[in-house]
């Protein structure tokens, strides 16, 4: 090549840097469960191998504009810092961006539905006037058109033959629930499966929250017992010296969504292994040698009652032993629900595809 001056590359003192130490100090916060010094321990160390700052631009600085920009919280009275609203969103963003990078907003952000009527979005279709449509849908233009058409223009009349209406079509509204398994499996025998389900977990909450504002999505965890989680807590979830139980997740679960008025509700359950738990009276009962018909049988009954409610739970199973998938087989006949069996690479993918999929109901 010709005319192609080519020198050493040196990063910008500031933006550069910055940008490429807060994606790497993101990463890292959601390792180290939301724990700030040990993330910069780990920056340090970093940097000192890799040389990521340089003389114009330290760890100090990056520290500093940290602070600056929201994403680190100091204690006024001890000095800790703690992770800033700042930096729980844009954990998320990268998690949308690293799962659901294809997707493209529109402007709206909101599903439709197969029905017209009153709604929310303008529709081009329009129809004659009926008693009882509201006055915000007439088409004003394609009236008057009309009032001229049939009485002439030299003289205005508008009546109530001449009057169209303008459809416009309902958005559906969906209230999903996510379970997340933090049972001990999930990083058993050397596999992280808990942080690639919280990614996913992340990236549908920034989905819903930035593209279908409408919806609601309540999040809980389920180990021994469940319990809900906060969004901003997501990211430094762990996983506990826990059993499985299914049956309480799915009951909190129905709980959450009776309070929900949404006609379309659904359930999302990520977990990587059968049932093992029940919580009886103060005491648990657990069994985690094989598929118990006792635990089963309980999971199995809730199942049917999501089914009744109309409450479809897709499952994605981030295992491929065939004991599990007996399990999840029935479940899901029991549920008339869906379920995935999925490596965790593509565990994003599928959840993306079958929320898309689920919103699409009729609204009744």
């Amino acid at each position: 090549m010709t005319n192609f001056a080519f020198t050493k590359f040196i990063p910008a003192p500031n933006g550069n840097t910055f940008e490429q130490l807060l994606k790497l100090f993101l990463q890292l916060l959601q390792y180290t469960n939301g724990e700030i010094a040990e993330t910069l321990e780990w920056m340090n160390q970093i940097d000192q191998q890799y040389r990521i700052t340089n003389n114009g631009y330290g760890m100090g600085d990056f520290i500093e504009e940290l602070k600056n920009k929201g994403y680190l919280e100091e204690n006024p009275v001890t000095g800790v810092f703690n992770p800033g609203a700042r930096a729980n969103k844009e954990i998320r963003k990268q998690a949308l961006e690293e799962i659901f990078g294809k997707l493209k907003r529109t402007p709206q952000g909101n599903h439709k539905t197969t029905h017209t009527g009153r709604g929310d979005e303008v529709s081009s279709d329009t129809r004659k006037y009926t008693f009882g449509d509201h006055s915000d849908q007439i088409d004003l233009t394609t009236s008057i058109q009309n009032a001229q058409i049939n009485h002439g223009i030299d003289s205005f009349i508008l009546t109530e033959e001449d009057l169209e209406v303008r459809e416009k079509e309902h958005k559906s509204q969906t209230s999903t629930v996510l379970m997340i398994d933090i049972s001990h499996s999930m990083i058993l025998y050397g596999e992280d499966r808990i942080t690639p389900a919280k990614k996913v977990a992340m990236a549908l909450a920034e989905l819903i929250k930035t593209r279908y504002p409408k919806d609601t999505l309540d999040i809980l965890v389920f180990g021994n017992d469940a319990w809900p989680i906060e969004l901003k807590d997501l990211a430094y979830l762990q996983v506990g010296p826990y059993h499985t139980n299914t049956y309480a997740g799915l009951q909190l679960a129905m709980d959450l969504l009776r309070k929900r008025k949404n006609p379309n509700k659904q359930i999302f359950m990520i977990t990587d292994g059968k049932p093992t738990c029940l919580k009886e009276g103060n005491r648990y009962y657990k069994n985690s040698f094989g598929l118990d018909r006792k635990i089963l049988n309980k999971t199995l009954t809730m199942a049917a009652q999501c089914r009744r409610m109309c409450i479809p739970v897709t499952t994605f199973m981030i295992a491929s032993d065939p004991y599990l998938q007996e399990f999840v087989q029935e479940f899901t006949k029991t549920n008339n629900g869906k379920a995935f069996y999925s490596s965790l690479n593509g565990l994003g993918d599928f959840v993306f595809e079958d929320y898309e999929r689920n919103r699409r109901k009729k609204v009744k």
